[in-house]
């Protein structure tokens, strides 16, 4: 299936068959490294790399059982969807779950058209040890899957504290509990109206359905305010931009990946490397990002102190509900067939400020629905509180199984 996976497990050697996760299938990007599978990062810039030892990720779910089946294709670098296959593995029966690295809302988008359940987790949850990332403050890795009591299983086995990654926060240090909280009473959720002014008869129509599954399931709703809604898109840009150009600059063909053959000495050697590795939507990002980092320097700080000031907006709001509610994405806006900047921004408006502030959040799909017309419904909440949000998903499931 070469259309789907860049590399196919097809006799695991690695099963531990009593394990927590015994026999679930697990798919994976191959910017995470699984030791003697390629690691390219869907990137010319790493063509060649094999992985030399597991993720943390992947040594723990391999140690509880789980089955890898592959790696799938991804966007390269994991900047966006163009070309990914995470989520088919799954619809397409290869997989159980799927991770898919989440940076700008990619987890939720690849969810969310293929009628899955999405989970970014709370950042610094689960290590990012052993993934070639691109935007280390906002990067978290994902899961996919049409279980949303599966996703909790195996992100019960991910999470927890790893030394080898420094960067997890210490409230993060104590892992996750796949025991979801019971019951959906006496929740409340916010809508956020500066959102809704910007959706279009149609997709508030799908959305307003969405909603109306949350108070039918017993969530209270009532619509909030957030001001700065709109600096959501400018801030995330600015900031994984300048991440970006600085976490690749290790890509210079010198240890691994890819070496240009062209140049009379070795600085037309590393010119020459950096200028073939990367593709047409990555390099203008870097860029940008290389722009921002030298010479408007002062720009970046100032989207910094922005970003901080958004989290407190977001952390004051899930004081006054338990969670906001969004769409998960606008049906006219395809993140697959984003071929620039600007179009992969437009496709990702609505997954941006999770990514931004780092709290945890779920694409649930509306049943019924065809993928290319659902808006999907995307839950944000406090930070950790991952298995209240997935606990929702497992209720607005079983509902729908049951018709209600």
């Amino acid at each position: 299936m070469p259309e789907v996976f860049t590399y196919r497990n097809d006799s695991p050697s690695r099963i531990t068959p009593e394990g927590t996760l015994a026999g679930l299938r697990v798919a994976v990007q191959p910017n995470l490294a699984v030791r003697g599978w390629p690691c390219d990062a869907g990137s010319r810039a790493l063509s060649g790399y094999t992985a030399l030892q597991d993720a943390t990720v992947i040594a723990r779910l391999v140690r509880a059982g789980a089955v890898l089946s592959g790696s799938s294709r991804m966007a390269e670098l994991g900047f966006g969807l163009t070309g990914d296959t995470s989520a088919r593995t799954v619809v397409d029966g290869h997989a159980d779950v799927a991770l898919i690295t989440d940076t700008m809302g990619e987890v939720r988008l690849a969810a969310a058209g293929a009628g899955l359940f999405g989970l970014k987790p709370t950042y610094g949850l689960v290590s990012r040890h052993g993934l070639a990332g691109l935007v280390p403050s906002m990067e978290s890795i994902g899961l996919a899957g049409a279980d949303p009591g599966r996703i909790a299983e195996t992100l019960a086995v991910m999470a927890g504290a790893d030394p080898d990654d420094p960067s997890m926060p210490d409230d993060c240090t104590a892992g996750f509990s796949a025991v979801p909280p019971s019951g959906t009473g006496s929740l409340t959720a916010g809508v956020i109206e500066e959102n809704l002014t910007r959706l279009d008869p149609e997709e508030r129509l799908v959305f307003d359905v969405g909603v109306a599954r949350l108070e039918a399931a017993g969530v209270a709703i009532q619509t909030v305010n957030l001001a700065d809604y709109g600096l959501f898109q400018d801030v995330h840009h600015l900031i994984a931009a300048v991440e970006a150009s600085s976490s690749a600059g290790k890509f210079d063909g010198v240890r691994y990946g890819h070496r240009s053959a062209v140049g009379k000495n070795w600085n037309d050697m590393y010119l020459n490397t950096r200028a073939e590795s990367f593709g047409s939507l990555i390099k203008p990002f870097l860029f940008q990002g290389a722009y921002f980092q030298f010479e408007r320097y002062a720009a970046f700080e100032n989207a910094c102190r922005l970003r901080g000031r958004l989290v407190r907006a977001v952390d004051d709001l899930l004081g006054q509900v338990d969670l906001i509610v969004l769409p998960t994405r606008r049906p006219a806006s395809d993140p697959k067939r984003a071929a620039t900047i600007q179009a992969t921004y437009a496709a990702f408006a609505l997954t941006l400020p999770a990514s931004v502030t780092g709290h945890p959040a779920l694409q649930v799909p509306n049943p019924g629905l065809a993928a290319a017309q659902d808006t999907g419904l995307q839950l944000i909440g406090r930070r950790l509180d991952d298995g209240r949000l997935l606990a929702i998903g497992q209720h607005l499931s079983f509902a729908a199984r049951e018709g209600r």
